[in-house]
């Protein structure tokens, strides 16, 4: 296991006793390095949304547990925050929530000359992800060959 994937493994531990007092939701984790910096990130959810008292309620509580355990030798920034609109989607859970809603998804390499791709999340499994389009077709798609899928955001 690669030391990132540890990292934020380790983390989730830690926050599971401080998500389930507060009945927040992990959403992710994420440990990042961004120009110089690395960035330990938190994103987490509640039904009517994160306020910014929320966040500090739970960085302070994992800080202080980071600071005891003291697993992550280099220096980082500690961010918690909500997820934000236009949401990724990474884990089942996210895709599970997710059935129904207008979703959009860019693909690593293109099919047909298209890499973007919107449409209504029907089904998912551990390999594809189902999707109506506009026209009402059904599109299946390899997991493995979206870079990215998010809640397409509807101003």
């Amino acid at each position: 296991m690669a030391k990132k994937e540890d990292y934020e493994l380790r983390t989730e531990k830690l926050l599971e006793p401080i998500i389930k007092d507060t009945n927040f939701e992990l959403v992710d984790v994420e440990y990042v390095k961004e120009g110089g910096n690395f960035f330990l990130r938190v994103y987490i959810d509640k039904p009517g949304g994160i306020t910014i008292d929320d966040c500090e309620l739970v960085s302070r509580a994992l800080s202080d547990l980071l600071d005891k355990h003291d697993f992550i030798p280099d220096a980082y920034i500690l961010e918690v925050s909500s997820p934000g609109l236009g949401r990724q989607l990474k884990k089942d859970k996210d895709f599970a929530r997710s059935i129904g809603e207008e979703v959009e998804i860019k693909l690593y390499k293109a099919i047909n000359k298209q890499k973007d791709f919107f449409g209504i999340l029907k089904a998912y499994n551990k390999d594809t992800i189902t999707i109506e389009q506009e026209n009402e077709s059904e599109m299946i798609l390899e997991r493995k060959d979206i870079a990215m899928i998010r809640l397409a955001l509807d101003f």
